[in-house]
């Protein structure tokens, strides 16, 4: 199988994998897409769901049975479906990510203390490959909440990105050996493995 068709697999089985509810326990980064090009983005922060920092509650039935969601709370990036959070999220699945940088930009200062908005941020800068920024926004995240197998993971890609392996497969490891049933992270190490065998960068 060639390099582009297991990418392909990779991604189907990650995008399926990724669309139900996130917790802080699950993943940062649960949805990949592809360009027209065909090669692979990045991994994504930008899930419709809330990916740790903020949990969202099911919606119950109202007085007609229709659903109707909860009400706020208020103060937490992420409950206003037009924060900048949100905004950031809608703009990186339309891959339009200079605007998901100005409006993660936003909601980090807005909110530094939200670890979800620097990882969403630092995943722009990847697509946009400003590597530098994102290196010190995945810094920012792990500053708040520590080095977790989420933001281990998505440094891990950042890293296969540059074509850096030796240190994508140090952060995949460290990210492996935190939650070895990370179903993101294994995907990630097969596609270190492949990327490594084909001898270049995953794009």
């Amino acid at each position: 199988m060639s390099f582009r068709g297991a990418l392909v697999l990779t991604v189907a089985a990650v995008c399926l994998g990724g669309l139900g509810g996130c917790s802080s326990s699950t993943k940062l980064s649960d949805l990949w897409t592809q360009n027209n090009g065909g090669a692979a983005n990045p991994p994504s922060a930008a899930a419709a769901d809330a990916t740790g920092s903020v949990t969202t509650q099911p919606a119950e039935p109202g007085p007609s049975g229709e659903p109707v969601a909860p009400l706020a709370s208020p103060g937490l990036v992420g409950d206003d479906p037009n924060d900048d959070l949100q905004r950031g999220k809608r703009y990186f699945r339309a891959n339009d990510f200079g605007l998901a940088e100005k409006s993660f930009q936003s909601a980090v200062e807005k909110h530094p203390r939200d670890a979800e908005s620097w990882v969403d941020l630092a995943a722009s800068y990847d697509r946009l490959r400003r590597f530098d920024l994102a290196d010190r926004a995945y810094a920012e995240a792990i500053r708040l909440i520590g080095p977790t197998p989420e933001i281990l993971n998505d440094q891990g890609f950042s890293y296969m990105l540059r074509g850096d392996y030796a240190r994508a497969y140090k952060k995949l490891a460290q990210a492996h050996a935190k939650d070895p049933t990370n179903p993101y992270v294994r995907e990630n190490l097969e596609l270190l493995q492949e990327s490594g065998q084909q001898g270049k960068a995953v794009q």
